[in-house]
């Protein structure tokens, strides 16, 4: 397969991914808002909780550990993704046109930047956590930050379909706000309990939450209510196929009017 065929058939173009990268590390305020504030978020509310209380098979540090590693990769992941259709507005999928770069080899090239900035937040707060007495075992911290960084590809989608709808000077602001009130509706930042967790369970940061901290508490709230692996995954599931429909279905109503 030639260099333009795969390009045309919706592959990664490792050096535009790799170009795009070196931009995006060179964006200090992107940096300072995906990367570094939620390791401070982290230093102000899980790293000061006292070593000795204990969540499942850690303490309570790393608990709030996990939560922050989780919404920095979602942002990272959403507002990385947001890009394809800001540069859509500004014409740069034209210019694309006259390269080999197809626009689903640009897409899929984007999505691929949006994973790998989202992993940038979860290995910092790995040292962070490391440094400041987050304890668990060695097996819970790989696998919770794993699938963390994992369900952060969820939003990769929801970047993209709220990029798509919103014009590029409101993106950015209105999806830093909505991300943050999923993550207190999902049980991002405080556990839920009653009401507050029946309805939770139906929003979209809920099943990649409770699933990034299963090795950690399987499923057992800090109110003692065990959570179903059903319901988690059912919801990690619903929420990417609709964010996967809607980036579809926005992004290429906006690309036919260019």
């Amino acid at each position: 397969m030639t260099i333009d065929s795969t390009l045309a058939a919706g592959r990664v173009s490792t050096v535009y991914l790799r170009n795009d990268i070196r931009r995006v590390l060179r964006n200090r305020r992107a940096m300072i808002f995906t990367v570094a504030m939620p390791a401070l978020l982290y230093l102000v509310f899980g790293a000061t909780q006292k070593n000795s209380e204990t969540v499942g098979s850690g303490n309570v540090a790393f608990y709030v550990l996990v939560g922050m590693a989780l919404y920095g990769a979602v942002i990272a992941a959403a507002s990385n993704a947001a890009s394809v259709s800001i540069e859509q507005q500004a014409g740069w999928t034209r210019t694309l046109l006259m390269t080999p770069l197809r626009p689903a080899g640009y897409v899929s090239t984007k999505v691929a930047l949006a994973i790998t900035m989202s992993a940038l937040p979860v290995v910092l707060l790995a040292v962070v956590g490391v440094l400041s007495g987050a304890t668990a075992p060695i097996g819970v911290w790989v696998a919770c930050l794993l699938l963390a960084w994992a369900g952060s590809a969820v939003f990769a989608a929801f970047g993209l379909a709220l990029g798509s709808v919103l014009k590029s000077d409101g993106a950015m602001q209105v999806m830093g706000g909505a991300l943050a009130l999923l993550a207190f509706a999902g049980g991002v930042f405080v556990p839920l309990d009653g009401v507050m967790l029946r309805i939770g369970e139906f929003t979209p940061m809920f099943g990649v939450s409770a699933l990034a901290r299963y090795p950690l508490d399987h499923g057992v709230t800090s109110y003692g209510v065990h959570l179903s692996l059903f319901v988690i995954v059912a919801n990690i599931v619903f929420w990417a196929v609709v964010f996967a429909g809607a980036a579809s279905y926005f992004y290429n109503r906006s690309a036919r009017r260019q």
